[in-house]
């Protein structure tokens, strides 16, 4: 049986006044939600969705993994919807989501927003996640290069959330094989970081607490504008080390 041997770690980062990043990092599952709406309780939709999302951090048949994923999805957004019907000062808050479900050597992945998954596999680094994003629209229709997007004024506009709304969530399921590392995180960390430095930076190595701190301190480096939370998993025979958590404070 393989598992996650994973560290996690968020900073709020040098602009923002509060965190709406949650995190989940355990034996099977990875996992972030990045929250939208500022004024409207965006680190609500967030921690609604980890607390959906986290049951499922337990061995699980491959098979059914994906519709496993959907359905902690679909709870997420009820929760949403059921928040903002309680108390309609929160409607309009939302939610990204980017996890990775681990069983054998199975790996499903779920994404909608603009978070992000990458694999390092003997030092090749491959992101796995397509942003939801206007920038990406622009770069699927030819109109903008990739090479456009980090410095694109727009770059953060988010196309698809978790908000209480039916959305489709991208999910998927590749072979995961020990010794790879995988990385999810928060878009603080890409909006703050160049493409060639965060690759660079991913492939790296070093142990998971190592990169996580890595990748913290260069968003932080770069300006730090947006909350940042990376989570960190190498796939390893056997059972995973206890959970690691972290959360580095302003100031």
């Amino acid at each position: 049986m393989m598992s996650w041997k994973y560290s996690s770690l968020t900073h709020d980062g040098l602009v923002r006044a509060n965190n709406e990043d949650a995190m989940h990092a355990g034996r099977h599952l990875l996992a972030v939600a990045d929250g939208v709406g500022g004024a409207e309780a965006g680190e609500v939709a967030s921690s609604l969705t980890i607390t959906a999302i986290a049951p499922l951090d337990r061995a699980q048949d491959p098979v059914t993994m994906a519709d496993d994923l959907r359905a902690a999805a679909d709870r997420a957004n009820d929760a949403i919807r059921a928040a903002g019907a309680d108390n309609p000062a929160i409607v309009g808050m939302g939610t990204t989501l980017t996890a990775l479900l681990l069983s054998g050597s199975s790996l499903t992945i779920a994404h909608v927003g603009d978070s992000r998954a990458y694999r390092v596999h003997n030092g090749e680094v491959t992101r796995l996640t397509r942003d939801d994003t206007y920038v990406q629209m622009l770069v699927d229709k030819g109109t903008i290069t990739p090479d456009d997007v980090f410095d694109h004024p727009h770059r953060s506009f988010v196309t698809k959330v978790l908000q209480g709304e039916p959305v489709q969530v991208n999910v998927r399921t590749i072979t995961a094989h020990p010794g790879e590392r995988y990385i999810v995180c928060s878009d603080g960390l890409p909006d703050a970081v160049p493409p060639d430095a965060l690759e660079e930076a991913l492939a790296e190595g070093g142990t998971v607490e190592e990169c996580a701190r890595r990748l913290v301190r260069l968003a932080l480096e770069g300006g730090g504008p947006d909350n940042v939370t990376v989570v960190v998993g190498d796939v390893v025979e056997g059972a995973a080390e206890r959970r690691r958590w972290w959360r580095l404070w302003r100031g």
